[in-house]
């Protein structure tokens, strides 16, 4: 059986594509699981510092959940597998490293619930974004309510949500569910713009960050200031932390190794 997702590498940069354009790369439960297990390799191969997400095709990044495997599921089965979307997206969230998601075309459904636990999202001007389940009789399903409402605001989401309509990347844009939004045929370069100026960063100090902003982002303020002055300390103990202040000190370019 054919692998639902291909990755490929350049540099320290690995794309990871969603790889069913027959079926607009709708998420079924084996793609959930490849994508899965393509993340946490990721997570601990040294020579990866960053991650590009993006989908097959010209159509769409991901148009959503495989419906026809959706259709005739229990309800105890549908549970599961809300579990099996929320598992995998909490695994790409929580990554040690930075992951864009490059939209190029539909997000939908499941699809803007994948971006959504991206780190950053670069769409398309031609893309469009929403949460449709009410039209099926269906809610989100894999932290759609949850991180649109984080990112977005509680009136955005009840929008969203209980309308069902979607969006352009434009009005995305305004309502902060993405970072940028650029030209079709920029996309790429753009995405790939931000990649480099991330692999060139210092690895540990993104971690320390990503790890200080999710746990800021779910616990009382004075935890997640705790947590960001160890972080912040621990950093001192890094080599990169000491390229870096001597490189700006000596007004050169710092080359981060990670250690």
């Amino acid at each position: 059986m054919n692998s639902p997702i291909s990755t490929r590498q350049q540099d320290a940069v690995l794309v990871i594509e969603v790889n069913r354009p027959d079926k607009l790369n709708a998420l079924n439960a084996q793609t959930l699981d490849a994508l899965k297990a393509a993340f946490e390799q990721a997570a601990g191969d040294d020579t990866v510092r960053v991650v590009v997400l993006t989908g097959a095709g010209p159509k769409a990044f991901v148009a959503g959940a495989d419906i026809s495997e959706m259709a005739d599921l229990s309800p105890a089965q549908a549970r599961d597998f809300s579990l099996r979307g929320q598992k995998m997206m909490r695994a790409m969230e929580t990554m040690p490293k930075p992951v864009i998601g490059m939209i190029n075309g539909f997000a939908l459904g499941g699809g803007l619930e994948l971006a959504m636990a991206c780190h950053i999202r670069v769409a398309a001007d031609t893309a469009k974004l929403g949460q449709p389940e009410i039209n099926l009789g269906l809610i989100p399903g894999f932290g759609g309510t949850q991180r649109l409402l984080r990112l977005a605001g509680r009136a955005a989401t009840l929008e969203l949500c209980l309308l069902g309509a979607p969006i352009s990347a434009a009005r995305a844009l305004e309502l902060g569910i993405v970072n940028r939004v650029v030209a079709a045929d920029q996309l790429e370069s753009e995405t790939f713009a931000i990649a480099a100026q991330l692999a060139a960063s210092a690895p540990l100090a993104l971690r320390g960050m990503l790890d200080a902003i999710n746990i800021g982002g779910e616990c009382a303020i004075e935890e997640g200031l705790q947590f960001e002055s160890s972080q912040f300390g621990l950093m001192f103990s890094t080599e990169d932390m000491r390229e870096g202040t001597q490189a700006f000190l000596q007004r050169r370019k710092p080359t981060f190794s990670g250690k």
